[in-house]
């Protein structure tokens, strides 16, 4: 019985430090990135590209959080 409850509180930890992570990066990317766009409207499409590729590879952080707690949970 402890040991179930102690999986579940490594996965709840697991998912939980691995979001907080990615959710500030991607925070503060999208906010940089408007306040980019804000400066030279016309580069608009040059930054946009490039912050929805950032914002792959951060929230790509999340999901290995996720396989983490998944696997500490099931395994």
């Amino acid at each position: 019985m402890t040991e179930d409850v102690a999986r579940l509180f490594a996965a709840a930890i697991a998912i939980a430090v691995g979001a907080i992570g990615p959710g500030l990066g991607i925070g503060i990317l999208a906010a940089k990135a408007m306040e980019a766009i804000g400066r030279n409207p016309e580069a608009a499409g040059k930054v946009q590209v490039a912050m929805l590729i950032a914002m792959a590879f951060t929230e790509a952080i999340a999901i290995y959080a996720l396989v983490v707690a998944l696997i500490i949970k099931f395994v």
